[in-house]
């Protein structure tokens, strides 16, 4: 049996999420119990239309991803995209994946019904694992798995009529962000309950599912504000391009709260979320040593989250915050393991200006996790118990050496179980070349800390091994080098463009042992990823805007001498050469409006998937101020295709439409 196998566990994602009805429960206990101590919220705040936004505008929107604190789009010094609001309620997604296909310097491809291999500037999976160098915050709580350092993409069901903005950078962050964010940082921030307000019902459906969703927002006492959701979708069975089911069918229920508590110098946020679910297993599943299919039981899933934030802004302009977030998630996959995680997340942090020309921030972050695998004879993470702690420490300090010129040094210590202690260095310098134009270069180092599966997985899960683990493994390296410019041009035309040179070392290998029977996982290959990301907005008429997006990649691995995996350098065949998309977004009268886009990814060699082009378009008619109806349909004109994975059990993503009904009550 080949150790692929990891890939069809942790990378296809396969599962839905799930969550218990008591864990519920205490979530809207704590929302009870919050809402009868805190004073409370601010009066609700109109919310602002991107759709309306001047260029000038769109470019002052505070981002927060970059450098840990507000600050204005047009002057963040790294490639960084914005998904707002607008631009969500426009795509007419159903889900998280589908929305960061807006992303033009992200490369989305689904795998399955509800599987997914998301990454940035390429390595998107390997021979032997899933994308994992993509760190993905929600709402400042990381959803990363330290089970296989990637994401389990079919449990991070948000409601996406209350996110705010998704800030998308490609790129390192590990100075600010830590040892996984290497490739790039996807922050999701959903809207402050005070502008979500009043009631929602949204209902949609179509070939490929269908779901429902509520939320209610109210106030309490003269400074508090709340809403409370939930949400159920139901997705149906795909099929391979021969025509056969694929078995990915599955369900999906979750609730949650949020509630925001305004003074003038201190603000509190709690929210949480519960959730639970199920889901086919698709094949090929599981397979023993033999070669032979097992049977395949539903994937179930399950949690609970909690996170508390305090932000209090200090007399000199400075800011103090602290946040703590509680995790519980379960995941069960029949007949090979199952796994129960709990992570305890703690991080402080202090802004600062100690004189005039530095701006700086720094902080700490500890984080404990205690995971329980159960084992099964086909496969093991051993030992089955595990609590592992990770703690750092971070400072940058932005420089104004001119006017116009930037400088921002920056480092984060970080110390993990496996590999100790790693330095992640941060250098850039921005210059503001003309007050609509910005020039910036950056150097970085990254690392990607070894996971659960890299250092303690074995197939089958007793002796005599095939894998024996990878106790000696290293931290994946990246020292990452890039020049960027974004600029405007009049009051219709916007444009953004990096180039980025990607230097790896220390990458994860599948060796034979010297001298013994048995594979174990090493870091015997290096290389390279070069490119350039580019996107551009023009503003064709005051109602009409147009915008386009383009990826170049170019990757090189190699292995190092004495190492034996031949298809380790393969890596590279997992990710397109290039990518395009074109959109559309038209608003033909004041109730109605028109989107249409189109998206092309170039063919992957390591399996050998075409290239495709998809067309997607959405009508959308305001029936009234608070009703509105929308019909999207998506892969038009025969654009049927695949994106990711082997011939024999990939899905074909089908034509679909789908029809949505959002009352506002």
């Amino acid at each position: 049996m080949k150790t692929t196998m990891l890939y069809r566990l942790f990378g296809s994602q396969r599962c839905v999420a799930g969550r218990s009805g008591s864990a519920c429960q205490h979530i809207f206990f704590g929302a009870g119990l919050l809402f009868s101590l805190v004073p409370a919220c601010a009066a609700p705040v109109p919310v602002l239309s991107y759709a309306d936004m001047s260029f000038e505008e769109l470019g002052s929107i505070r981002i927060t991803s970059v450098s840990k604190k507000p600050e204005k789009l047009a002057d963040a010094a790294a490639s960084v995209f914005i998904i707002t609001a607008d631009d969500i309620r426009r795509s007419g997604a159903t889900s998280l994946p589908e929305v960061l296909r807006r992303a033009p310097n992200l490369n989305v491809a689904q795998v399955s019904g509800g599987g997914y291999a998301i990454s940035a500037r390429g390595l998107n999976g390997s021979n032997n694992s899933a994308p994992n160098k993509l760190l993905v915050l929600i709402d400042g709580r990381s959803v990363y798995s330290p089970l296989f350092s990637g994401v389990f993409w079919d449990v991070q069901d948000v409601m996406l009529d209350d996110i705010e903005r998704i800030e998308v950078i490609s790129g390192p962050g590990g100075t600010l962000w830590g040892v996984n964010a290497v490739n790039g940082v996807i922050n999701v921030i959903t809207r402050p309950a005070s502008q979500t307000q009043g009631g929602l019902v949204s209902i949609g459906g179509g070939n490929r599912g269908n779901d429902t969703a509520f939320r209610y927002g109210g106030t309490f006492g003269d400074d508090g504000s709340y809403r409370i959701y939930g949400k159920r979708f139901d997705r149906k069975h795909t099929s391979t391009e021969s025509g056969a089911t694929v078995n990915d069918a599955g369900h999906n229920n979750q609730i949650g709260f949020r509630a925001d508590w305004r003074r003038p110098r201190n603000q509190v946020t709690v929210h949480g979320n519960a959730y639970t679910g199920s889901a086919d297993q698709p094949a090929p599943g599981a397979i023993n040593i033999t070669g032979t299919n097992l049977a395949l039981g539903p994937i179930d899933t399950s949690g609970a989250n909690l996170t508390t934030r305090w932000q209090h802004l200090l007399e000199d302009d400075s800011s103090l915050s602290f946040q703590v977030y509680l995790d519980h998630t379960r995941r069960r996959v029949p007949p090979t393991f199952s796994e129960t995680l709990n992570i305890v997340d703690m991080e402080f942090q202090h802004s600062l200006r100690p004189s005039g020309g530095h701006a700086v921030v720094w902080g700490a972050n500890y984080r404990y996790g205690m995971d329980h695998v159960s084992n099964s004879a086909i496969f093991a993470i051993l030992p089955g118990k595990v609590n592992q702690k990770w703690a750092s420490l971070f400072v940058q300090d932005e420089i104004t050496l001119r006017k116009n010129l930037e400088l921002t040094i920056g480092a984060r210590l970080e110390r993990n179980d496996y590999t100790g202690n790693e330095i992640l260095p941060n250098l850039r310098l921005a210059w503001k070349f003309a007050p609509d134009h910005l020039l910036w270069t950056a150097a970085s180092r990254a690392v990607r800390a070894p996971s659960r599966l890299d250092s303690d997985a074995f197939i089958p899960g007793v002796p005599p091994y095939l894998l024996n683990g990878g106790r000696t493994v290293r931290s994946e390296v990246a020292n990452v080098y890039e020049l960027g410019y974004r600029g405007q041009f009049g009051n219709k035309t916007s444009y953004s463009i990096t180039a980025f040179h990607n230097v790896y070392d220390h990458l994860r290998t599948q060796e034979v042992d010297p001298g013994r029977t048995f594979l174990i996982f090493a870091n015997e290959m290096e290389g390279t990823a070069s490119g350039v990301e580019t996107w551009g907005t023009y503003q064709a008429t005051p109602g009409w805007r147009l915008s386009a997006g383009y990826t170049a990649l170019r990757e090189n691995f190699r292995l190092k001498s004495g190492s034996n995996d031949l298809n380790g350098p393969g890596s590279a065949g997992k990710d397109p050469a290039h990518t395009w998309q074109l959109r559309s977004s038209f608003t033909m009268a004041p109730d109605r409006e028109l989107d249409i886009s189109v998206r092309h990814a170039a063919a992957l060699s390591n399996p050998a998937v075409p290239a495709y082009t998809a067309v997607d378009a959405r009508f959308g008619w305001k029936l009234r101020r608070d009703l509105e109806l929308s019909i999207t349909g998506q892969n038009l004109f025969g654009t049927r295709h695949a994106e990711y994975g082997p011939l024999a059990t990939r899905s074909e993503i089908p034509t679909s439409v789908y029809l949505k009904l959002l009352w506002k009550l």
